[in-house]
């Protein structure tokens, strides 16, 4: 049976989560996910992938708690997080991660720094090693006692004094993230470089220079009325003395961060705050670190990666392109030049240090990441052996395009399924990604479009208003009218694809997640012409979510403060009196990033109102549902759900729900 038909098959296939190159260009190394022996959770472990096309992957390391964050010292060893026991220490807790050294020649990995709050993010340059780490307020000397009493005492009470308090699907507190730098080879004695950061580093990044003396990172500053802003500092490891390098008002400074392979230079990304007219901005930055002086590129693009040429006069920035997210190349004079020219979606890139490949993940709708080669002169591609299989997908994927009421060119992507034709037309469903600014243009493993291919159904993954990949003006067209004008995106291309001979425009059925989840809100209170909506994660009503979000500053620069007039005009739950189209309503308890105060005001809103309606709760998953037996549930219950009110097929209860 195919894996895309045994959903219980499709949640074991081994995943990449990354791609590492040695200082050498010698050795490339991933963390790949893959499904416990249990089945009921997943578990990783670093892998070692050929660099060339001929080889193995072979794993290196192998436990049951798992290995993260795997990157390279300077001499080729590889450090990673664990949760793993340490033979040596007698009393340990395995609920925080420790920092392991797994040696380049060989031999067992050692345990070379902790922190009674766990440590995670190693960065390393030079013989100098920086790691975060959670810290309690107050004495260092005591810290590990007083996490021990909170524990014996059963105390998880959390004491704020300012906002966020929550960042998407954990709480903030009661430590704040500090960074600390060591030395290699020992790492003893790791020194805290921000003592009195407070929360300035709390959902921020960093990176270090290539002689390690130095760590930029984001400084998020708090401002009066819950606002708040970020800049871009230079930390001197030495000493621990703080400058700052970009600050704005009105701006947030941040990742991707890279400092050029000269120590000269960093690329940053910065974004504008949006208000009430205009859409947030984003473009890449290079500033030179001694003068603060900066260049701006790629206005317009959203930066998702950058890293520097080894020569130091280019950085390769990733960005979304009509669909794809190819790889360009941004000299720090001149104009950007666009690298891979194919269909795919390309994330962690790797420059070999001799300047003639880089290493990258590719993935695409029709492909789940695997390691490639690109060759920079002459530009080919070469696949490398990769610890994931290969899997080949049920059906075709094409393009489509409309033209939306107002002239503006909609894309789309088209999944097939095979034997889709005139003498046997596919029901369609219309998928509406989340974000808002994001676009369909990579694989996912939550929300997979062959899955629903593999059960007949064709799947329109359209990029309407306020999809990133098409420049600043498809922002501004959906800034502030998010519902209106998506809606009006979303049917045109809607209406295009059902004129196709190989849809059955009788039947079809939409989705959306996050903003799509908004989206299948807002077009289930406009159109009856769908036959069934799920709606997962979704905002409903828009002035109870603005202020229950994680960070309600971003929402009230768009929408106005609480019961503005755009509030309440844009809130999908103004239109419940005409809904009648079937809905499943999808929610976790644990997402603070669209709290579960909006799934069950719609749930009590469509049953007082006899809305034919189902309601799946997740009460321990969170924006995105990731136990392996919970996505089981979730595709089966959505597939019952659509073979229902689409295909006209009897209710039948997935056995997964007991």
């Amino acid at each position: 049976m195919s894996l895309f038909k045994d959903i219980r098959q499709y949640v074991g296939v081994p995943r990449l989560l990354s791609l590492r190159l040695s200082p050498d260009g010698s050795r490339l190394i991933s963390v790949v996910q893959s499904l416990n022996p249990d089945g009921k959770s997943y578990g990783t472990s670093i892998w070692e992938i050929p660099t060339e096309p001929g080889g193995e992957p072979h794993r290196l390391t192998r436990s049951a708690k798992g290995e993260t964050g795997a990157t390279f010292t300077k001499d080729g060893d590889v450090l990673f997080f664990s949760r793993r026991p340490d033979p040596t220490v007698k009393e340990q807790d395995d609920e925080v991660a420790a920092l392991w050294l797994l040696p380049r020649r060989g031999g067992e990995a050692r345990r070379v720094a902790e922190r009674p709050g766990g440590v995670t993010g190693v960065e390393t340059g030079g013989g100098t090693v920086v790691f975060m780490a959670d810290v309690l307020p107050g004495d260092a000397a005591t810290e590990a006692d007083r996490r021990k009493a909170r524990k014996e005492a059963g105390i998880s009470a959390i004491l704020h004094e300012g906002s966020p308090i929550r960042y998407w699907d954990h709480d903030l507190g009661p430590g704040q993230p500090r960074l600390f730098a060591a030395s290699l080879p020992g790492l003893d004695e790791p020194r805290d470089l921000t003592p009195g950061a407070g929360g300035a580093l709390e959902v921020g990044s960093y990176t270090v220079s290539p002689d390690g003396a130095t760590v930029v990172a984001t400084w998020r500053v708090p401002l009066p009325g819950g606002e708040q802003h970020s800049e871009l500092v230079a930390i001197d490891v030495a000493t621990g003395e703080r400058r700052t390098i970009a600050s704005s008002p009105g701006h947030d400074f941040g990742g991707p961060l890279a400092i050029s392979p000269d120590g000269r230079y960093v690329a940053f990304s910065r974004e504008s705050h949006g208000d009430h007219e205009k859409a947030a901005a984003y473009c890449l930055c290079v500033a030179d670190l001694a003068t603060g002086e900066n260049t701006e590129h790629m206005n317009g693009h959203v930066p998702v990666e950058a890293v520097w040429a080894p020569d130091s006069r280019s950085v390769y920035v990733i960005a979304d392109l009509e669909g794809r997210r190819p790889i360009f190349q941004v000299p720090l004079a001149g104009e950007p030049a666009r690298l891979t020219r194919d269909d795919h979606a390309y994330l962690w890139t790797c420059p070999s240090p001799d300047g003639r490949h880089l290493y990258a993940l590719r993935s695409s709708i029709a492909g789940a990441a695997a390691p490639v080669r690109i060759t920079l002169d002459g530009g080919e591609t070469t696949e490398l052996p990769s610890p994931a299989p290969a899997m080949e997908v049920p059906g075709t994927l094409t393009e489509i395009t409309a033209v939306a009421d107002d002239g503006v060119e909609i894309r789309s992507w088209l999944v097939l399924p095979a034997g889709a034709s005139e003498a046997a037309p596919a029901p369609l469903l219309v998928w509406v990604h989340g974000g808002p600014n994001s676009s369909w243009n990579d694989w996912s493993w939550r929300w997979n479009p062959w899955i629903m291919a593999e059960h007949g159904y064709a799947v329109l993954l359209p990029d309407p208003a306020l999809s990133t990949g098409y420049g600043q003006e498809m922002l501004q067209r959906g800034w502030g009218d998010w519902g209106p004008r998506t809606h009006a995106d979303v049917m045109a291309i809607t209406d295009a694809c059902v004129a196709r001979p190989d849809i059955d425009a009788g039947r079809t059925g939409m989705m959306g997640g996050s903003f799509g989840g908004y989206m299948a809100n807002w077009i289930a209170g406009h159109t009856d012409r769908f036959r069934a909506i799920v709606t997962h994660a979704s905002l409903w009503y828009l002035d109870q979510f603005a202020g229950t979000t994680d960070f309600p500053p971003f929402w009230m620069r768009q929408f106005g403060p609480p019961g503005s007039e755009r509030l309440e005009r844009l809130s999908p739950h103004r239109s419940l009196d005409r809904i009648s189209t079937p809905m499943l309503v999808i929610h976790g308890d644990r997402d603070y990033r669209v709290p579960i105060g909006e799934a069950l005001r719609l749930w009590w809103d469509l049953d007082r109102s006899s809305v034919e309606a189902k309601f799946l709760y997740f009460p321990d998953e969170n924006h995105w549902i990731l136990k392996p037996g919970n996505v089981v549930v979730w595709y089966e219950t959505v597939l019952a759900f659509l073979a229902q009110h689409v295909l006209g097929e009897e209710w039948e209860r997935p056995e997964s729900l007991g």
